[in-house]
């Protein structure tokens, strides 16, 4: 069989012959995308191990899945892949955002599957409640605490000062830390008049 040539081969192509079960395919495809990928997933966890157990995860669903999968863009299905798995690994290990620090607290009388549901329903109204900010607003707080940048490339990237990067993720921070934590009490209470609720 001929080889595969990367730069010859778009990905359509290859997720053909990779449906039809082609290792070949499957390899170039990985040689292309994985080092895209690995840094997709290496901005947002700050973790090279982690980085690489999602991209290789991804990639093993792929195959595992091929006959079954629909992928039009690879490179678009492996961000949304990467930025899912991430959340879920933040959702599982409550690593990384200070705004989530407090669910730490729930009362450990409630069973764990019961404060992972909380905690989901938590994290879904930050991002609702992040939706809500002024485009520009919302933009500046995610470049800080989700792509980690410091506020002096965020002034630079954006094309603004300094001092009003600081002030727009001041009044972010306000709105949701009021906002959270007025949600998060109701749940609270809720979750403990209600054991087993759910």
């Amino acid at each position: 069989m001929r080889q595969i040539e990367p730069k010859q081969s778009s990905d359509t192509l290859l997720l053909q012959q990779v449906e039809d079960g082609s290792k070949q395919a499957f390899n170039v495809l990985f040689e292309k995308h994985w080092e895209c990928a690995y840094s997709n997933a290496y901005k947002r966890l700050k973790d090279s191990d982690a980085a690489k157990d999602i991209v290789q995860e991804i990639f093993a669903h792929i195959w595992i899945n091929r006959e079954t999968l629909r992928i039009e863009n690879l490179a678009a299905y492996l961000h949304v892949a990467i930025r899912n798995r991430v959340i879920k690994l933040v959702a599982k290990q409550k690593l990384t955002h200070p705004f989530f620090n407090i669910l730490d607290n729930i009362p450990e009388t409630n069973s764990q599957a019961d404060a992972q549901l909380l905690w989901k329903e938590y994290f879904n109204s930050y991002e609702a409640i992040l939706k809500t900010l002024p485009p520009k607003r919302q933009e500046i707080f995610r470049l800080r605490f989700q792509d980690d940048l410091p506020t002096k490339v965020i002034s630079m990237q954006l094309g603004i000062t300094r001092k009003t990067v600081q002030n727009q993720l001041g009044k972010a921070i306000e709105t949701l830390k009021v906002s959270l934590f007025r949600i998060l009490t109701i749940s609270v209470i809720l979750l403990i008049a209600t054991p087993g609720i759910y």
